[in-house]
């Protein structure tokens, strides 16, 4: 049975783990004084070194309970002493690295069962760069990151860990230039929002409903729910995307967003009040709709 305490921490990544460290925080907030499992599975080497770092970040924040969650082979992730090391946690951790590293060696485990039944009885499963890409249903890999989108250009896509469902997430986002390639993916396939996270940026899923944004930069929400257009069929695979009607909200600490309604919102009351202090950063609010002004008022390698 699904916990409505449950919560998905998305990371655009490279957040702070030296000085205020909000978003490591608020993952230590939710913990408390429950176990936290870091897992580096989407490394291909120096997990050692990266474990250390989370380590060292998080028991600065009072996290005691701290385990690392080391697998290098597929088989490992059916191994019940690794399988153990998940037993009695409050939340998971996924570093930076290469998503498709993640889903290839825990996709359908029962490292990944055990990871599933966490978050449905209530715990918190975090995930920064790769590991914020790898929590939707179909994740972007790699490519793509022309200034414009490419029809036949090269971004991929594969099945994700399914986390959080009718989104496609994008870290590092105006850092790397990602705007062309989300709105790409959303045009292939409309049903989805295209979410695009900044570096030292998170969403915080509660309830799988909805998420505010934590952080410094911004968010980006791409819906395709009023497209009217789009070539992204065409068979001239050297076409640049065109798409009619597409909608964008961009959001920055403070703000909500309505997954079920598709609609943004600014907290208020006790619940604006409790989040920290913004750092610098490029965050702005605002909503735009790339449209007619009475469209309906609606709301891969990565470290």
């Amino acid at each position: 049975m699904e916990r409505t305490d449950r919560a998905l921490i998305i990371i655009g990544g490279k957040e702070d783990r030296s000085n205020n460290k909000t978003i490591l925080g608020e993952v230590a907030k939710r913990i408390g004084a429950g176990k936290l499992v870091v897992t580096t599975v989407a490394m291909e080497n120096n997990t050692d070194e990266l474990f250390d770092q989370y380590e060292k970040a998080f028991r600065s924040l009072g996290v005691k309970h701290l385990y690392n969650l080391e697998i290098s082979e597929r088989q490992e992730a059916t191994l019940p002493a690794k399988v153990k090391i998940l037993d009695d946690a409050a939340g998971v951790f996924f570093t930076g690295g290469d998503q498709l590293k993640i889903t290839s060696q825990i996709g359908d485990t029962p490292i990944f069962q055990r990871i599933q039944e966490i978050y449905d009885e209530g715990g918190v499963i975090a995930g920064t760069s790769a590991g914020a890409a790898v929590m939707c249903e179909t994740m972007l890999v790699e490519g793509g990151e022309e200034k414009s989108h490419v029809i036949g250009g090269s971004t991929r896509m594969a099945p994700g860990l399914g986390l959080i469902d009718g989104v496609i997430i994008d870290q590092h986002f105006m850092e790397r230039g990602r705007f062309g390639r989300l709105t790409g993916a959303v045009a292939q396939n409309p049903k989805n929002l295209g979410v695009g996270i900044d570096e030292q940026t998170a969403i915080v899923v509660e309830r799988g409903n909805g998420f505010y944004v934590l952080g410094s930069g911004a968010v980006y929400v791409i819906d395709g729910t009023h497209v009217t257009y789009s070539n992204i069929a065409e068979a001239d695979l050297k076409k640049t995307l065109s798409i009619y009607n597409i909608r964008l909200h961009i959001l920055s600490q403070g703000d909500r967003f309505d997954l079920l309604n598709r609609a943004p919102r600014q907290m208020k009351g006790r619940a604006a009040e409790k989040l920290p202090e913004k750092g610098t950063g490029p965050g702005t609010t605002t909503g735009v709709i790339v449209g007619p002004p009475d469209a309906p008022d609606t709301c891969l390698q990565d470290y």
